[in-house]
């Protein structure tokens, strides 16, 4: 069984990627190819990840067929390679790492995103990803592990959820963001943990603006 999650997951991803590369060769694979390239062993869970792709508009299938499968726009499936900088806190601020130290050991430092699926109009050059630490934001289906892409920028409105830099303490924290009349608010998505305030004399730097998630692996049962 499949624990489902709305929106992208690296699962999702990963069967982009191996449709792109096959159908490239102008063969596209089976149901259980597709499986055995992923390392999923049933292929009524590959279904069920075709059907999601399918209702996302990142590929159009024949369910009668085997391998009646296409993505969708050509130009728009091409991936881009959006560097990953390292985590961010969905919960209590954590330290910032130290500069030339790489903090995330054994795992990529770049995620594939279809240019598809991001915001109109945006260049690659203009985006990072920050992998998730905590359950703060979880109301908004992010989650501990997961990825989030972001959009560089300085500022941001009320309610906009951004990663942002204290200064003052060398923290990092992903929140939602209020201004208010003394004060910044800094609102996690977690009805049992509280909102960070931050004096309005205290240094605040907004790193980026958040504009899509990726997932973690989903648990799957064989």
């Amino acid at each position: 069984m499949v624990r489902t999650r709305k929106g992208l997951t690296e699962r999702h991803q990963k069967i982009i990627e191996y449709l792109n590369e096959r159908i490239s060769k102008g063969y596209p694979p089976s149901i259980r190819e597709i499986g055995e390239a992923v390392g999923i062993t049933s292929t009524s869970v590959v279904t069920y990840y075709l059907k999601q792709l399918t209702e996302m508009g990142l590929i159009e299938r024949d369910a009668k067929f085997s391998r009646a499968v296409r993505l969708i726009d050509p130009v728009s499936r091409e991936l881009v390679k959006v560097p990953i900088l390292g985590p961010i806190a969905a919960g209590l601020p954590i330290l910032v790492p130290e500069t030339g130290v790489t903090y995330i050991a054994n795992e990529i430092n770049g995620v594939d995103v279809a240019r598809s699926l991001l915001p109109k109009n945006e260049k690659g050059t203009q985006l990072f990803a920050l992998k998730v630490q905590g359950e703060s934001m979880i109301d908004a289906m992010i989650n501990d592990g997961d990825i989030v892409i972001l959009k560089s920028a300085v500022d941001a409105r009320n309610g906009e959820m951004v990663a942002i830099w204290l200064p003052h303490r060398d923290e990092t924290t992903l929140k939602y963001f209020f201004k208010e009349k003394n004060q910044y608010r800094l609102q996690p998505a977690n009805p049992t943990m509280k909102p960070i305030m931050i004096d309005k004399t205290e240094p605040l730097e907004i790193k980026g603006k958040v504009v899509m998630v990726i997932r973690k692996v989903d648990t799957i049962a064989a």
